[in-house]
């Protein structure tokens, strides 16, 4: 397999070994009673599921599809007013099979963001106290920088929904 930067990588192999077995001067008695020297197969199954997952972290530079990222939305209420408003969209979001996850800690607003940016968590769902009141969310979009778009939460389900079933490649 080549990745993203042009260098080949070998996944797994199933492979007929004809050197080691003349190397280790192996042999066994066969069924006419005299010796043979066998042929070893080598099989490097292990380790080779690792190697892909590296291949496509490398690939995607860490910044998984949505379909693809072990956490696609982060749920992050402004204060704690919000915490109920966004455990409830966590839960729609879990419920439609969506990974998302809560982030309620005491931290500020702005280094919730900044570490799920680091994270390189496809979508942040900001949950203000307009966005409670109305079943909406302010939407980041991972790699559009500070730029938010407000939208319903069914629109949101439906759009993030629309990506996971198609394996769209941006978020």
């Amino acid at each position: 397999m080549t990745d993203s930067i042009g260098r080949s990588w070998q996944l797994g192999t199933i492979q007929l070994d004809y050197n080691a077995p003349e190397r280790f001067d192996l042999t066994y008695v066969g069924d006419d009673n005299t010796e043979h020297r066998p042929v070893v197969i080598h099989r490097a199954v292990s380790g080779s599921f690792e190697r892909f997952i590296a291949i496509l972290i490398e690939h995607f530079a860490g910044a998984f599809p949505v379909w693809l990222a072990p956490e696609q939305v982060r749920v992050i209420p402004i204060s704690d007013a919000q915490t109920d408003a966004a455990r409830r969209l966590v839960g729609r979001l879990q419920t439609a099979g969506i990974r998302a996850h809560l982030d309620d800690r005491s931290e500020t607003l702005n280094y919730r963001i900044r570490e799920g940016e680091v994270w390189k968590v496809p979508y942040m769902a900001v949950v203000g106290q307009r966005e409670a009141e109305s079943d909406s969310l302010a939407l980041r979009v991972r790699g559009a920088g500070k730029k938010q778009e407000v939208m319903s939460t069914d629109a949101f389900l439906a759009r993030i929904g629309d990506e996971v079933r198609t394996r769209a490649l941006v978020p």
